[in-house]
Order: structure tokens, then C-alpha cells, then sequence
């Protein structure tokens, strides 16, 4: 099992540690929903070290790029950040990840823990260009760092202004006194703030500057299951429940990231599926009887006959309800649709809804 460069410290805080892709992970720290509401109304700090980071480098790195990912990564501009995926020959998903263009012949390429052997084994099959890569991720470490209170607890350690930086935009400067920090406006949890990138043998004085700065508004360290519901409460795909090998990103709901502009892996395909349309969709959807899905859970319709299963599913701690994600047969996906959750054995009715579940 791999420690991150934090780990440690997240054992001395008495965090509940779990093996998560390979790493040692603090899954929970004083509780979900009390690390949930942090995030929600002031401000909380992941370590999410564990995410694989790919250099790209030299002039044909854009093309590689756009050969492999879905999204038109030709629209970046240096200090931009794109959402996007790497589609297979099968019309699944080998990964989804974000691009980040550093210079004009550089990206960094940030992908899912669990994926990072398979997705560098992929895009280096497709690198007939004398692309540049390396792997970076395990001398990288990553801060997520969000929630309303983010921008303002964060100002004191750099001199950049965090207020101006659009969603989906980053900056490189020095941060809690190292240089050469990536402070992006992303993140995975719909309450804003950033994601720092530094190197390992720097993570620790990041970590405690960051708490130090912090303090007076509230900071605390946030496990890995308050993100998961956090995620889950904004309808963010997870990879390995809600997309995957086998789903497509057309069916995801994922259109949007889908730029038949250019050509792509499988593009053809996919061209043709959106053409002659999906039978199956993946819906948000909320309990209406009392009852929590969860992953792999049948869905089943009015008639008993199973039709879909659950992809992602809680107890949402901001909305108090039950909710979840799931795919179903495209007649059902309409909004107010009504659909069944088995749980033991037992049909619960839900109803399909809009997303987000959780707005502001």
C-alpha cells in the first residue's frame, strides 16, 4: 500500500485510513456529514495525492491530445483547464480526466488514481507524434481546498488575486512561500474554491500554512467519503460507478464534452450514436418512499421488470433526502419519470429529477 506525503499526518489527526487505488487514504476524519457541512458553508482540504498527473510535451502534444480525448482541447488558451474523457474502440470510456495547457507545447494531463498504469499504457499506444510524456505522479502531491470560505482563507498565502481566477482557469506562483504551485479554480465538490499542485517534498509546509491560514475560518481536513457525497449531491461522474469501459459518454450525459469538430478515438461511432440516438441514459433521481440506494442496486419499472441499476446512491446530508444516479431505458429518462429501487427485495419508488441536486 502507497502512503502519499501526507499520510502521516493524517494518522496523527486520527483519521480513519483505508486502502483506496492502491493508496493508504483517510476516508473520515469526525464524520461524513459533519465534513460535508464544513465544505458546504466554510472551508475543508482534501488530500487527493493520489490522482496520476501526465506531462505532455512538444509540438505535436495538442494533437495527441485531441486524438485521444473527446473535448476540443484546441479552444485552450495557457492558464485554462478543460473537462473531458478518453473514449475507447468500444464506445466506453477508458478514463475521464482534466487537461491543463502550462505552456504553449505543455499539458498536464490529471487522471483517476485507479486508472493511471491503464491510461498511460493508452495514450502512449496512440503516440505516434514524438510526443514528450512523463509520469509525474507520484512525486506530485495534490490539496483540494474548498467551500465559500476557500478564496478568502487562502488570500494571505500568495499574492496572487484568488477572487479573479474563473472557474476552470489556473495560475502558477507561489503559494504558501514555495514556487511554482498550480492554483486551479476546480474542483469535484460544487462549492468552489482550488486545487494546489506541488511537489512532495514540499506538501507538508503547503498542508501547515494552509491550516495556519485557515484557522480563524473554521478549516478542517476532509475525508474521502464527505467528497464521494459531496460529488454525488452536484450529479459529478464518478469513474468505476457512474462511467465507465462500458458506458458511453453520450449516454452519460456527457454530450457536452463530446466535440465532433475534430476527429477522436471511436469519434465515428459516436457521431452515429448521437445521430440515431441512445436507449439508455444515466438519470439523476430521488427517493420519493423512504429508503437509500445504493451502488449496483436494481432499478426496476412500474411492472416489476428490472430495467437499469445504481451507479452512485446516499443519504444527500445537505438535502436530507435520498438520491442517486443511475442508468435506465430512455423512455424512462424523462423528468418525473417514475422508477423503482429494489432494496431487500423490495420495490421503492423514486422519481427521475434535474440536476444538480443541491444548489446554492
Amino acid at each position: 500500500m502507497k502512503n502519499t506525503a501526507l499520510s502521516h499526518i493524517h494518522e496523527s489527526l486520527g483519521a480513519k485510513m483505508v486502502p483506496f487505488a492502491g493508496y493508504n487514504m483517510p476516508v473520515q476524519y469526525e464524520g461524513v456529514n459533519a465534513e460535508h457541512e464544513t465544505v458546504r458553508n466554510g472551508v475543508g482540504v482534501f488530500d487527493v495525492s493520489h490522482m496520476g498527473e501526465f506531462l505532455l510535451t512538444g509540438e505535436n502534444a495538442l494533437a495527441l491530445i485531441q486524438k485521444v480525448t473527446s473535448n476540443d482541447a484546441s479552444v485552450l488558451e495557457v492558464g485554462r483547464a478543460q473537462y473531458s474523457c478518453l473514449p475507447n474502440n468500444d464506445g466506453g470510456i477508458v478514463d475521464d480526466l482534466i487537461i491543463y495547457k502550462l505552456k504553449e507545447d505543455q499539458y498536464l494531463l490529471v487522471v483517476n488514481a485507479s486508472n493511471i498504469e491503464k491510461d498511460w499504457n493508452w495514450i502512449s499506444s496512440h503516440n505516434d507524434l514524438g510526443v514528450t510524456m512523463e509520469d509525474i505522479s507520484e512525486s506530485y502531491s495534490l490539496l483540494a481546498i474548498q467551500g465559500p470560505k476557500a478564496v478568502e482563507a487562502m488570500q494571505s498565502l500568495t499574492t496572487v488575486n484568488l477572487s479573479e481566477i474563473k472557474y476552470y482557469h489556473f495560475e502558477i506562483a507561489n503559494f504558501a512561500g514555495v514556487d511554482d504551485v498550480i492554483v486551479s479554480a476546480t474542483g469535484y465538490t460544487g462549492s468552489g474554491g482550488f486545487e494546489i499542485y506541488c511537489k512532495n517534498t514540499v506538501a507538508e509546509q503547503v498542508w501547515n500554512k494552509v491550516f495556519e491560514a485557515g484557522a480563524s475560518f473554521g478549516i478542517k481536513p476532509i475525508g474521502l467519503a464527505a467528497r464521494d457525497t459531496l460529488r454525488l449531491e452536484m450529479g459529478f461522474c464518478l469513474y468505476g460507478n457512474d462511467i465507465s469501459d462500458t458506458t458511453s459518454p453520450l449516454e452519460a450525459g456527457l454530450g457536452w464534452i463530446t466535440k465532433f469538430t475534430k476527429e477522436f478515438t471511436n469519434s465515428e461511432n459516436l457521431k452515429k450514436q448521437k445521430e440515431e440516438g441512445v436507449t439508455r441514459k444515466l438519470v439523476a433521481f430521488e427517493m420519493v418512499e423512504r429508503g437509500i440506494p445504493r451502488h449496483d442496486y436494481e432499478i426496476a419499472d412500474a411492472s416489476g421488470n428490472v430495467v437499469g441499476i445504481v451507479t452512485s446512491g446516499t443519504q444527500s446530508p445537505s438535502l436530507g433526502i435520498a438520491i442517486g444516479l443511475g442508468y435506465v431505458p430512455t423512455e424512462l429518462s424523462k423528468l418525473d419519470s417514475e422508477i423503482f429501487i429494489r432494496i431487500r427485495n423490495k420495490d421503492i419508488a423514486a422519481k427521475v429529477v434535474k440536476l444538480p441536486f443541491y444548489k446554492k
